[in-house]
């Protein structure tokens, strides 16, 4: 299949670029320090906890917190990945060869997203190592682990997908990755600017259209098929974005 053939081909660009395995290390020995200090802090207040009659277990003490400071970190890590999706290509000029090819715009834009999904997977995979070393101590809520694994996945797809439309909008990967950080900011303290607006129904739109909010909730354990329908359509709308944009470039040769 044509789409995993170009998966394929975007993993093993990214891991023969030195910035792959930097900003592996990097993450892992940041999350890593993170997850350490949240779980030295965590025993030091046990004392504390076990007076308390509903004490919050060590997946929502330690384990979620990691997740929600991985999720802000790499906010800021996903525009360096994807920047030279296709903005690359269109500086190279091997663009014009991916249009030659016997293939469409929605297994390019399809191949691209989801070698960049793969790698980002991998990175919460190894980060959702650090909380299962855990599990030979003491009991995990797996069931909150899953939840919290499954919206960090969700919103690195979106992060994926809003990079990877910014890219085609410009030959400059740079431009492209301040754009998509600009625009990921802005979705992340929407949820700010709207408690701010005393019109409920825009607050309300506004809060609803905050990536962070339905983190939130898939961080507490809550499986709401909203939440999931939100990234969903998210990720399917910047991908259809990219596709009909890159089919312009394509009419323009």
């Amino acid at each position: 299949m044509m789409i995993l053939t170009l998966a394929q081909r975007e993993i093993r660009s990214l891991f023969y670029s030195p910035l792959a395995w930097s900003i592996l290390a990097v993450m892992q020995f940041i999350l890593a320090y993170l997850f350490l200090a949240q779980l030295q802090e965590y025993i030091s207040l046990q004392p504390q906890l076990r007076m308390m009659a509903e004490a919050p277990g060590v997946t929502g003490a330690v384990i979620v917190p990691i997740f929600s400071s991985a999720s802000f970190i790499l906010m800021m890590v996903v525009p360096l990945l994807t920047m030279r999706l296709i903005s690359e290509e269109r500086r190279s000029k091997t663009l014009t060869l991916l249009f030659s090819a016997p293939i469409s715009m929605t297994e390019i834009i399809l191949g691209k997203f989801f070698g960049i999904l793969i790698f980002l997977v991998i990175m919460i995979g190894m980060l959702t190592l650090m909380p299962l070393s855990l599990s030979v101590g003491v009991t995990l809520d797996y069931g909150l682990l899953f939840t919290v694994v499954l919206g960090l996945i969700l919103m690195m797809g979106t992060f994926a997908a809003v990079g990877l439309y910014m890219s085609t909008l410009t030959i400059q990967p740079t431009v492209a990755a301040i754009s998509t950080f600009g625009i990921l900011l802005l979705l992340w303290i929407i949820d700010w600017a709207g408690s701010k607006v005393a019109d409920e129904n825009a607050s309300g739109a506004l809060a609803y259209l905050s990536i962070l909010r339905h983190f939130e909730s898939l961080s507490k354990g809550v499986f709401n098929s909203s939440d999931i329908m939100y990234y969903l359509l998210f990720i399917i709308t910047f991908l259809v974005l990219s596709i009909r944009r890159l089919d312009v470039d394509r009419l323009q040769h």
